[in-house]
């Protein structure tokens, strides 16, 4: 009986790499496996834009809303309660209000926002429970602004 054309790596004794194979492409495997996960990964946890009532008849499950902070409603952040969330009522672009708990403190600037984009889930009380928040304040360099040369 022969022995195989195989050398143990010292790292690994119990590992037979065939002798052909060299470390280089393991490494290369090796980083190319990992990428893979993490792609799978990444859209594995990736959320969808939703208008809030799409967002409410599927509760549980992570959306991105899009719309305007409905400002006819009174915006709640008591940080001697809870200095992590901010209750206001959002209105999507398609004119639907929901009320939204923001698990932030409240942003400087809120009540001067254009748009904002919630990331989050709605509960099963109808309400949106948002983990993120982005804001688009308004632009600086407006026509007001513009300087001419």
């Amino acid at each position: 009986m022969s022995t195989p054309d195989y050398t143990p790596p010292a790292a690994f004794p119990n590992m037979y790499v065939p002798k052909g194979m060299k470390r280089s492409h393991i490494i290369a495997i090796v980083i190319i496996g990992v990428a893979v996960a993490a792609l799978v990964g990444s859209l594995y946890d990736s959320s969808t834009y939703a208008d809030l009532d799409q967002a409410l008849k599927h509760p549980g499950k992570e959306y991105h809303v899009v719309g305007t902070l409905d400002r006819s409603h009174e915006i709640i952040y008591e940080p001697s309660l809870n200095a992590s969330l901010t209750t206001f009522t959002m209105r999507d672009l398609t004119g639907k209000t929901c009320k939204v708990h923001l698990a932030k403190a409240k942003p400087q600037d809120f009540e001067r926002s254009e748009r904002l984009v919630l990331i989050g889930e709605a509960n099963e009380n109808g309400e949106f429970e948002a983990r993120d928040m982005l804001m688009k304040c308004p632009s600086k360099y407006n026509e007001e602004n513009k300087v001419n040369g």
